[in-house]
């Protein structure tokens, strides 16, 4: 009886330490060359509020590999897959934007305990659920021929999509 009561302080105890790790998926990035995708996850605190310190993370799922975790690089960090990310005043949710695309940003927040990333696809308010790049190897970069975003209207929850084809 005492093992049984040792435990349950000890789980108690340990509980607001594994809820303040948590996360949940906002978005992932697919591409064409390979099956590796880039996780883009909302950090929740003990109160299940973004984490006011690094609200977002991203990171490698290498499933054309192992499937294991794996940092962003440098490069990757400031230019490819990278974000800024600012608390938005007026509400209690973030202001993201890819380093890649600064010309549209992601309102990052948490709705009845369910993380969101939501942008404009297609002019239409929509949850994001992923972006499909369209690439070729090129020269000295990879060269973008189209871009996908994927989602769900906020509204109706009707599938969207938006094609975007860089100038």
């Amino acid at each position: 009886m005492r093992t049984l009561v040792a435990v349950g302080l000890l789980l108690l105890t340990l509980a607001p330490m594994a809820l303040a790790d948590s996360t949940q998926p906002l978005f992932l990035i697919q591409r064409s060359v390979n099956k590796n995708e880039v996780h883009y996850d909302a950090r929740l605190d003990t109160d299940g509020k973004l984490d006011a310190n690094e609200p977002v993370e991203v990171y490698w799922l290498m499933l054309a590999e192992d499937g294991r975790r794996e940092d962003l690089n440098w490069i990757e960090r400031h230019e490819a897959y990278g974000f800024s990310i600012e608390p938005d005043p007026n509400a209690q949710s973030y202001r993201m934007t890819l380093k890649a695309e600064e010309k549209r940003s992601i309102k990052v927040y948490v709705d009845r305990n369910k993380a969101r990333a939501e942008i404009a696809i297609d002019g239409q308010p929509s949850f994001l659920d992923r972006i499909y790049i369209e690439t070729t190897e090129g020269e000295f970069r990879p060269k973008v021929h189209f871009v996908d975003l994927i989602g769900s209207d906020t509204k109706s929850g009707d599938k969207r999509t938006e094609k975007i084809i860089p100038e």
